[in-house]
């Protein structure tokens, strides 16, 4: 991979680890928010508090895995090992990338991946 990519793809990394990493810290904020109000609430509102704290929990865990893949991609950069899948060694190609900057896998592996997961 050349270089002006590579610089491309860090500089995409950083910015989603930035818009993840306030998503993660406006979640916390509403987290904090439902706490409060469980303890004031009827069943049903103390029901729906529950609803919204699972929602959050689910949001932020999927937001911490992201921000984990992305953290890793940008190791990968670091160590030149970034744009090659960690199954079979070829090369990624840019378009996937672009598309998701913090793959780890070429379509193929993932494809196999995916289909072995169902």
């Amino acid at each position: 991979m050349d270089q002006e990519f590579l610089d491309k793809m860090k500089d995409k990394l950083l910015e989603q680890r930035r818009t993840l990493l306030q998503s993660l810290s406006e979640q916390s904020e509403d987290m904090r928010n439902l706490v409060k109000t469980v303890d004031s609430g009827d069943e049903a509102d103390v029901a729906a508090d529950v609803i919204d704290r699972q929602l959050l929990t689910s949001l932020g865990t999927q937001d911490a895995n992201r921000l984990k893949q992305i953290d890793n991609a940008i190791d990968r950069i670091n160590q030149n090992k970034y744009g090659r899948c960690v199954l079979c060694g070829q090369e990624i190609p840019k378009e996937r990338l672009e598309v998701l900057p913090y793959a780890l896998m070429c379509i193929s592996c993932a494809s196999a991946e995916e289909r072995r997961n169902r």
